[in-house]
């Protein structure tokens, strides 16, 4: 193991302890500084810049480094806002990508533009997404491509001060809070506040409640699989499919490969679902330029977020390996629901209608 690996599996542990170990004591005056330099950050912005915007914007983002289910909680977001009649768009920093600068996404734009989450948003849910580092910009240059546009949803950007929110909705995972500290002793990307801030909705993307926070818990289940070839072509998982894997994989395992902050949820989702399967975690937001498996696969079993890495035609796609795309169904509570409702209560949705 390289010293920088070690490294990163020292912090790791150190970060996801009940309490403060040893490694996290020593870096917790570093946390301090982190802390000061964030809170200086945000005062910066709140009082001097921050960007307001002719309509309400939704922030959806973590606290903790890493994923904790913002992208299924943004997909989820997104339909409830359309069957209540808002028109929303999409804005993202575009964690991963190769280039700089705004990229309007479309079907056809690489992963490497625009990063992996916001094409699967874009793909999943067919509204507009504009990627940039500012996304108070890219807000603006979303509504001035679509005037239908009445609702803004940035998936991510808790700590971006720079783009004023209406309503934030905080997601932890099964993890927490972890040992409780900030960056570098601890997962947090800013202090665990003792109470719900103002304008927030908490949302567990878990088993049950991970922090002292009060919150709903969303419903995570496997819709089911589908080829590569049939997701890119718009055809939805389907269940019985991902039971015949199952029920194939009795005789022998299946591979199952996840490029996600935490592989392990995945699989152990699948196991639950009745596959048995051989492990193939990926770095979260991996590039994929070919299929990462031998070629002599029978069946691989893959996420969304990697699926939009491997289009049909890329190396490793058109062998004999079967590629299965496996769904999430995130389902959100109606406690969220009507809190949600509650929340945007005071916007009209007709501001941009024509």
């Amino acid at each position: 193991m390289s010293l920088g690996a070690w490294l990163s599996a020292s912090l790791q542990r150190a970060w996801w302890q009940s309490r403060p170990g040893v490694l996290a004591q020593v870096l917790r005056p570093l946390s301090w500084l982190y802390i000061a330099l964030a809170g200086f950050d945000r005062w910066r912005w709140q009082r001097h810049a921050t960007a307001s915007l002719p309509v309400p914007v939704v922030v959806v983002g973590n606290l903790i480094v890493g994923g904790a289910g913002k992208t299924p909680t943004t997909l989820a977001l997104l339909q409830a806002l359309q069957a209540r009649g808002w028109q929303p768009g999409v804005v993202s920093r575009g964690y991963g990508r190769q280039t700089k600068g705004p990229c309007a996404v479309s079907r056809d734009t690489p992963a490497t533009e625009c990063g992996d989450e916001p094409l699967l948003i874009h793909l999943r849910s067919g509204v507009p997404v504009q990627v940039g580092s500012d996304r108070a910009e890219a807000a603006r240059l979303l509504l001035a491509q679509d005037p239908s546009i009445n609702i803004i949803v940035s998936d991510d950007g808790l700590q971006h001060w720079r783009l004023h929110r209406d309503l934030q909705i905080i997601v932890f995972d099964d993890r927490g809070a972890g040992n409780g500290l900030c960056l570098p002793a601890g997962p947090l990307r800013q202090p665990l506040p003792a109470e719900l801030p103002p304008n927030s909705l908490l949302l567990y993307n878990a088993r049950a409640a991970s922090t002292t926070l009060p919150g709903p818990v969303a419903a995570r289940t496997l819709a089911g699989a589908v080829l590569l070839s049939d997701w890119w072509a718009g055809r939805p998982a389907d269940m019985p499919l991902l039971n015949q894997l199952a029920e194939a994989s009795r005789q022998q395992p299946v591979l199952a490969a996840a490029g996600l902050a935490e592989p392990e949820r995945f699989f152990r989702m699948l196991e639950a679902a009745g596959v048995r399967l051989r492990r193939l975690p990926l770095a979260d937001h991996a590039e994929l330029p070919g299929a990462p498996w031998p070629a002599d696969e029978a069946d691989v079993l893959i996420t969304e977020k990697d699926a939009v890495k491997l289009r049909p035609g890329q190396p490793g796609t058109t062998g004999p390996t079967r590629i299965w795309v496996v769904a999430l169904d995130f389902a959100l509570p109606d406690v969220f629901y009507q809190a949600l409702d509650r929340a945007l209560q005071p916007f009209p949705r007709a501001r941009h209608d024509h």
